[in-house]
């Protein structure tokens, strides 16, 4: 499991709130899933792909709660979790890989 400290090392909360902000994600009122969340809550579905939604939830909502502070309920539906990622959409997580994917490799010669 990748922990959320990894994360939120490499995808920063102020990052993450800049990337949403700027493709005009930001919720308008005070949401038990903020758009914080779900754009971690993606990352972490996509690292967890053989996990339900429930399950990827369960283990961020600690970590999440405390390296940032945010608070996410034990509780939510797969309704309002399927909710919340269509209010995110896939613009903010787009913009987190262009901000900080790099190569990992030189540019010269490939040798075989």
């Amino acid at each position: 499991m990748v922990s959320v400290g990894l994360l939120t090392r490499t995808f920063s909360p102020v990052l993450v709130d800049e990337v949403v902000a700027s493709c005009k994600r930001t919720e308008r009122r005070n949401r038990s899933l903020p758009a914080r969340a779900m754009a971690y809550f993606a990352i972490g579905m996509a690292l967890h792909a053989e996990g339900s939604y429930e399950d990827v939830l369960s283990l961020l909502t600690d970590g999440l709660s405390w390296s940032t502070g945010e608070e996410i309920p034990a509780l939510v539906s797969k309704s309002a979790i399927f909710q919340a990622r269509a209010r995110l959409g896939p613009e903010p997580l787009k913009a987190l890989f262009a901000r900080v994917a790099k190569p990992l490799g030189n540019r010269g010669p490939c040798t075989g």
